[in-house]
């Protein structure tokens, strides 16, 4: 999948090519720019602007100095990048596109990672992302160091509000989710989303599934449910959570925390791709 938006952006980008570069540089021209930050964050898509650059042109070579992952700051060079100069100044915006969110997505993963630090929560992302780049938003929170939840809505059965209202009840929704899997043989995790006590109870009288969320229950509203909850089933909060009383919620010993904004509320980083020079 990767391969394929690679593939499908620079399409979109160069259609049937490059004439700024093809009408001013020599066909025959190489030389080398270093992708420079301007910011301060957390590194990321590194990986995939290596992908980006062989798979556009094989022969270009490209020196990593600062990884994915790893702190960067202003002034600090990622890495350089070697070879035909149409390659690169073709190559250039996509990535920079991708680095630039993908930093951003990374950066402020970390930061609410860091919050919750000293909790046993686990920090999700969820399916609020940019159509056809989830892959590597999703990437990026992992860089950050959050965890994904679902890539889409094929692996894993995730039974919300909707489902909910549309099947006829948390009973009847359930049922249907077990009996599916069991025509099917399909082998997936089932979530049931609750937004009060009363649908609480009734997920847990039925029971036989793996994971429920807590749905806008206030960070003592969670404290105080969690004892009535089996630990055969994990738990998730989500709904009204902010930067601000994430920790709060950390600290209820709630599973899993899911939170849309850190791929869909995020400042892309500030970052570069500067030539050095034409040989």
């Amino acid at each position: 999948m990767i391969d394929e938006i690679i593939d499908f952006a620079l399409r979109e980008d160069l259609q049937d090519g490059d004439h700024s570069s093809l009408s001013t540089i020599p066909e025959s021209a190489t030389g080398i720019a270093k992708l420079l930050v301007k910011d301060h964050g957390i590194a990321a898509g590194v990986e995939l602007a290596e992908r980006i650059f062989h798979r556009f042109d094989p022969n270009l070579k490209v020196e990593v100095f600062i990884h994915d992952g790893e702190a960067i700051k202003e002034g600090d060079i990622i890495l350089t990048v070697e070879g035909s100069s149409r390659s690169i100044l073709s190559t250039e915006r996509l990535v920079l596109n991708f680095m630039q969110r993908m930093s951003g997505i990374a950066t402020h993963t970390n930061k609410i990672v860091q919050i919750l630090d000293g909790c046993d929560t686990k920090l999700l992302d969820t399916r609020k992302t940019t159509p056809c780049i989830r892959a590597m938003e999703k990437w990026a929170v992992k860089i950050g160091g959050g965890y994904n939840h679902r890539f889409g809505l094929y692996d894993m059965i995730m039974i919300k509000d909707n489902h909910i209202d549309y099947a006829g009840g948390i009973a009847q929704a359930i049922k249907g989710a077990k009996d599916y899997l069991q025509q099917t043989g399909k082998d997936l995790k089932i979530e049931v989303e609750v937004r009060d006590t009363k649908e609480l109870e009734e997920v847990l009288a039925v029971g036989g599934i793996d994971r429920i969320m807590l749905d806008n229950f206030t960070p003592e509203e969670i404290k105080a449910i969690l004892p009535t909850i089996p630990e055969q089933y994990e738990t998730e909060a989500s709904g009204g959570i902010t930067i601000d009383n994430i920790r709060a919620y950390g600290e209820t010993g709630v599973d899993y925390i899911s939170s849309g904004a850190l791929t869909h509320s995020i400042s892309s980083l500030d970052l570069s791709l500067k030539a050095t020079f034409n040989k």
